[in-house]
């Protein structure tokens, strides 16, 4: 099968597209035909193997797993011994452990849902990571409620274009922040106010915010703090690319996060995705019903990954980037 591999850390010029064996299932896996897969920054940092930190699980010298991704959506093609939830020809969407950048993937069974009908597979693509992760920093981090005033930092992106639709599904008001170019857009998913971080800043309107997403920002945690009110939730979303190569911004959410809410009314709680099978037909039953349509950036085929990943570097997408099989016909 064809598949985008790299032998060694760094940037996408790494990455190569060539020939390799197709994955083998155990009893546990399923075997996908991927049709689509996403863009995500775990993915900027399995190839780069920065922070250093990420090395511990991707390998210490070079990469335990060549192939890289872990979003994807496709067609069942054969099934372990165990798996009962699945048959071939079923189309599905998750997560994988050995690489979604590929004409064939494995993954379990217990991170695999059944494709909501209602998107295609790039749509679907751009679900499994980013949506698990939003959907616990409102359901489970932020404990968002009817009624509730939710502010997202950094709102047209891939988690938070997931987070700020999945809060006004939970009946919040939602205050998205973004660039000016972007105002349209996260207004589109439904945004009821938004802030232009170009010129003002998260705590313009006073402590009113009951819970803070920030997807990936930097900001300080005293300025976080103003903007949510004295029992309000500050839930933090991954890290920025540009705080050092051993731990990255996670040191915010590792470290200093966890310290400063001994000591402080407000909770700041750290999010990351726990990728389960209930959690991608929690996001099926939103899709389906109408409260959440996956925005996608745009999408480049298997052979020009490279260029999708430093698009999400560099190019500030609207939603998320998704690479597509040459298979894949759309649906």
């Amino acid at each position: 099968m064809k598949a985008i591999v790299h032998d060694t850390y760094g940037p996408a010029d790494v990455l190569q597209l060539r020939d390799t064996d197709r994955p083998t299932i155990g009893d546990d896996d399923v075997l996908v035909q991927v049709r689509a897969a996403a863009v995500d920054p775990g993915v900027w940092i399995f190839m780069t193997g920065r922070p250093y930190l990420a090395r511990l699980a991707s390998g210490l010298r070079r990469p335990r797993v060549p192939v890289l991704g872990r979003d994807l959506t496709g067609v069942v093609t054969a099934v372990g011994a165990r798996v009962t939830r699945f048959r071939p020809g079923d189309e599905v969407f998750g997560t994988c452990l050995r690489g979604s950048y590929a004409e064939f993937a494995s993954a379990p069974q217990r991170r695999l849902a059944r494709k909501p009908a209602n998107l295609s597979f790039a749509q679907a693509a751009a679900v499994p990571v980013s949506g698990m992760t939003a959907l616990r920093a409102v359901r489970d981090s932020g404990q968002v409620r009817a009624g509730q005033r939710v502010l997202v930092i950094g709102a047209s992106g891939g988690v938070g274009s997931h987070a700020v639709q999945i809060a006004k599904a939970y009946g919040a008001t939602v205050t998205a922040v973004c660039a000016p170019a972007r105002a349209d857009f996260v207004r589109s998913l439904g945004a009821d106010d938004v802030l232009d971080y170009t010129s003002e800043e998260v705590d313009r309107d006073g402590p009113v915010y009951d819970v803070v997403i920030d997807t990936g920002g930097d900001r300080p945690f005293s300025l976080l703090r103003r903007a949510l009110t004295p029992r309000g939730t500050l839930a933090l979303v991954g890290g920025a690319y540009t705080k050092g190569p051993v731990l990255s911004g996670y040191d915010r959410q590792m470290v200093r996060a966890p310290l400063l809410s001994l000591f402080v009314g407000q909770r700041l709680r750290s999010v990351s995705a726990v990728e389960r099978a209930e959690d991608l037909a929690e996001l099926g039953r939103l899709i389906e019903s109408g409260a959440l349509t996956p925005a996608v950036d745009s999408t480049y085929p298997l052979a020009e990954a490279a260029d999708a990943i430093r698009h999400l570097r560099d190019g500030h997408p609207a939603g998320k980037i998704v690479v597509t099989m040459p298979e894949s016909t759309g649906r």
